[in-house]
C-alpha cells in the first residue's frame, strides 16, 4: 500500500512539483494551500504518513502548524519535514523545539527530495 504525504505550501507551482515527483515514486499526496487546511486535512482520511510544510504561508504560517500538529492524537510522532526559502538558524531551531523532524531550503531537487523522504519515511 502507498505511503500517504500531505504537502502544505500556499505556492501552487511549488504542491505541483513536489506532487508530481512524489506521485512519480509511488506515494499517495494531499494537499493543503495553509496551515489551517492543512490541520483539516490531519482529521480526515488517510491519514498521513509523512507531512512537508512550508513556513511562510498565508492565515497560520509552517512553525504554528507543527505546533499544532504534534499536539493531535497520533501525529506525536508522524515525520515532519519543513521545506521552505528561509534559513534562518532561528527559525530552524524553532521548528525543530515544535516537533519538525527535518529542514529543507528551497529549491530541491526531486532526486534530492525523494533520497530525504525515504531517510525518514521507513518502508518508504
Amino acid at each position: 500500500m502507498a505511503k500517504t504525504i500531505l504537502v502544505v505550501d500556499d505556492s501552487g507551482t511549488m504542491v505541483l512539483s513536489l506532487k508530481n515527483n512524489l506521485e512519480i515514486a509511488g506515494f499517495t499526496v494531499v494537499t493543503a494551500s495553509d496551515g489551517v487546511k492543512g490541520l483539516e486535512k490531519l482529521t480526515a482520511a488517510p491519514k498521513p504518513d509523512l507531512i512537508i510544510t512550508d513556513i511562510n504561508m498565508p492565515n497560520m504560517n509552517g512553525i504554528e502548524f507543527i505546533g499544532k500538529a504534534r499536539a493531535m492524537p497520533g501525529f506525536r510522532f508522524t515525520p515532519i519535514l519543513v521545506l521552505t526559502t528561509e534559513s534562518q538558524q532561528a527559525r530552524r531551531d524553532e521548528a525543530k523545539k515544535l516537533g519538525a523532524t527535518g529542514w529543507m531550503v528551497k529549491p530541491v531537487g526531486g532526486a534530492d527530495l525523494l533520497k530525504i523522504v525515504k531517510q525518514v519515511l521507513p518502508g518508504a
